[in-house]
């Protein structure tokens, strides 16, 4: 297929990077190249109207794969995911020179469906802060961190639908949502804006109970079952499971270990939120509040093989600007 002149065949290590393209079904490419043939020959022609179309961009190239940045949303927020996708799924790459039209990726059936109907992730920790003092002084009582776990399940009961893990001085808020796409019934539940006030209410929890202040990090990732539970209990309750890849909680680790280092070479202050760039940059926020205001720092992400990003920022800055 398009030995057309006008056809530009791209080889898969030679995607082109940090350019915007598109990504169609395999299904989609024999009335893609006809449509393209029509325009080619002076006919009316809709190559665009062939099949449903997903915006990307690559990031990076190894032997079996391509790093991309996916776009699921760019209609009222934009809203950016990193995934991989394996060289076994590539079909093609076209790109119609003549027209200037963005390059088109043409993936297995299989790969896209499960890339729009999987499940995913935004993850948040919070860690209070001096806790190893509160420890060595003997003023971490478990009568305090009772305390803690009872105010934990309060808020937990007021929000059934997220997951809430604790150990005695930290905890993580897993949210599960969902993209879909307009073959099925699965539809796009992003909404990261509700996990704040949440955030927020355990934060200060720790303040009142143990009198320690915390911090948060948060960010997105995959879920690792194609199911919309945000949690996994065994029959006698003594197995609990995510139901999530280990990457998103590694690159939670990642973050914090990068803000450590930074704040103790006077990089940036400490602050009460680290967000990963990607996250930060898919809130709605504000018309008037200018998101590149607040600086980006760089850490390690076990998540992505480009560079990964972080923002340091404080709970009342973002929930403010929320739209």
């Amino acid at each position: 297929m398009f030995d057309h002149q006008d056809f530009k065949l791209i080889q898969f290590d030679e995607i082109p990077l940090d350019q915007d393209l598109f990504v169609r079904d395999v299904v989609c490419m024999p009335g893609y190249e006809g449509e393209w043939i029509k325009c080619f020959n002076g006919e009316d022609g809709d190559p665009y109207g062939m099949g449903y179309v997903s915006y990307v961009a690559a990031r990076s190239i190894g032997n079996d794969w391509v790093e991309l940045s996916w776009y699921p949303n760019i209609n009222d927020r934009f809203h950016e995911v990193p995934v991989f996708l394996p060289k076994s799924a590539f079909v093609a790459c076209v790109e119609v020179w003549k027209f200037d039209g963005k390059p088109t990726i043409f993936v297995k059936s299989e790969w896209l469906t499960e890339l729009y109907e999987r499940p995913l992730t935004a993850f948040a920790v919070i860690d209070g802060i001096g806790i190893k003092d509160l420890l060595r002084t003997g003023k971490l009582q478990s009568q305090l961190l009772r305390n803690l776990r009872d105010r934990i399940d309060e808020i937990a009961d007021r929000h059934p639908d997220f997951a809430f893990i604790s150990f005695a001085d930290s905890l993580m808020v897993k949210q599960l949502w969902s993209v879909g796409h307009v073959h099925s019934t699965i539809k796009y539940t992003y909404s990261p804006e509700t996990l704040f006030p949440v955030v927020s209410e355990l934060m200060s929890v720790f303040e009142e109970t143990l009198g320690v202040s915390a911090y948060a990090i948060m960010t997105q990732g995959l879920n690792a079952y194609a199911d919309d539970t945000n949690l996994h209990r065994s029959v006698n309750g003594n197995h609990v499971s995510l139901n999530a890849l280990g990457l998103p909680f590694a690159q939670l680790m990642a973050i914090d270990e990068a803000a450590r280092m930074a704040i103790k070479s006077n990089t940036h202050d400490p602050a009460e939120l680290y967000l990963d760039s990607m996250f930060f940059r898919s809130l709605k926020m504000k018309s008037e509040f200018d998101k590149n205001q607040l600086g980006t720092h760089v850490y390690r992400s076990p998540m992505t093989k480009s560079d990964a990003k972080y923002v340091a920022t404080s709970v009342k800055e973002v929930m403010d600007n929320i739209e």
